[in-house]
């Protein structure tokens, strides 16, 4: 989707779609904050699926506006502000507090923001959001790794009846967030998590079989897309920790980032380099990398990163040489894989495994959290 065009423009209005009978028909007001790659994708979504929506389910999705990181979209732009910037675009300066209160309405109306973003200081602003009565969804990790008080305050804000959801912070589209909520609400118990939580460490361990040195392998991911702009995000693992703190917390462990044992494939030295000498220097990851290798295939394993909550409450993100016969070694690609045991699943641990990166996987874990939420509206007059 192209920012540069007004993503309300695309969207139909409500009032040209077709009544829906005489059903009491639900409407959430939605706005959406970061439109970016999985911002986009969700909002494409979210169009292709209003008539069905309110066709089949008398719900009708109101989107209220979008913001970007120095402007927002509104559906009640003033002609004059408008005048003042040529009249090419129907927008404002960035204003996160007044774009949630525009949202929100003065109605009573139903109201979700969604947090495309990944940025802190949005983050920051969720606990006043639930308290004001605003539904948020999110797939920005931000909230649920970041401080514990701050966790705390947003599941406190909770309490009077907003609603806060976040499957897409771990594996994409994945129901792993979802999955655990429900062992532990039909009374299971949690007792370790295991995962491949990065598609692009998974990729990377699946190809590296010694056939070429695995600095190529990560040049390789970075040429195709499949880490981010800077690869050490990938290969220190903190992304992979805040998953596993997401997942801690959801089953009621105060655990923090500090509390992760988190070893980085990043040698110290190439941590310290500006980007373009880090990817001149790639090379130094090769000696180490080779060596893990050999002692995989000495032991008849396989290499792969592991992120693991045990049952003592012990976290710890690394790399790992798993036997061949371990449900990690089967994964395929990019796969994210996690590994649930439980009370109920001790002897065979439950197991979800599917992509878990990409804008439209992703979209489709928000998209899935706003229609859970939809679904427990009353309809209002």
């Amino acid at each position: 989707m192209n920012i540069c065009a007004s993503p309300l423009a695309e969207l139909p209005p409500a009032s040209g779609f077709a009544a829906a009978g005489r059903r009491r028909q639900r409407v959430l007001a939605v706005g959406v904050i970061g439109p970016g790659r999985v911002g986009s994708a969700l909002l494409e979504q979210l169009r292709a699926a209003q008539p069905r929506l309110l066709r089949d389910s008398a719900l009708e999705l109101k989107l209220c506006g979008v913001v970007a990181s120095k402007r927002m979209w509104l559906d009640c732009d003033d002609t004059e502000l408008n005048g003042r910037h040529g009249g090419a675009q129907i927008w404002r300066p960035n204003d996160l507090d007044a774009f949630a209160g525009h949202v929100r309405g003065s109605d009573g109306r139903h109201a979700l923001l969604i947090d495309c973003s990944a940025n802190d200081e949005v983050a920051a602003r969720y606990p006043r959001w639930l308290a004001a009565g605003l539904h948020v969804v999110t797939p920005n990790k931000l909230a649920g790794s970041g401080p514990l008080s701050r966790w705390q305050a947003i599941r406190a804000a909770c309490a009077g009846g907003a609603r806060f959801r976040y499957e897409a912070t771990v594996c994409a589209g994945l129901p792993v967030v979802q999955t655990l909520r429900d062992l532990l609400d039909t009374g299971d118990d949690l007792l370790a998590v295991d995962g491949m939580f990065s598609g692009t460490l998974a990729w990377l361990c699946n190809r590296h079989d010694g056939r070429q040195p695995f600095s190529a392998l990560v040049r390789e991911a970075h040429a195709l897309g499949y880490t981010e702009p800077d690869p050490r995000d990938d290969l220190s693992g903190l992304d992979v920790a805040r998953k596993l703190v997401i997942l801690a917390r959801e089953a009621g462990r105060a655990l923090s980032l500090e509390d992760v044992d988190l070893q980085s494939l990043v040698p110290p030295a190439l941590a310290a380099l500006p980007l373009d000498d880090c990817m001149r220097r790639l090379d130094e990851l090769d000696a180490p990398m080779a060596a893990k290798l050999a002692e995989a295939r000495a032991e008849g394993g396989v290499l792969r990163h592991v992120a693991q909550l045990d049952r003592h409450g012990r976290a710890s993100v690394r790399l790992l040489v798993l036997p061949a016969s371990h449900a990690f070694a089967h994964t395929r690609l990019t796969d994210n894989i996690v590994q649930f045991s439980t009370r109920r699943y001790c002897d065979n641990p439950l197991i979800v495994q599917g992509p878990g990166a990409g804008p439209e996987v992703t979209a489709a874990g928000v998209f899935t959290d706003l229609l859970r939420i939809a679904e427990s509206l009353e309809a209002r007059a």
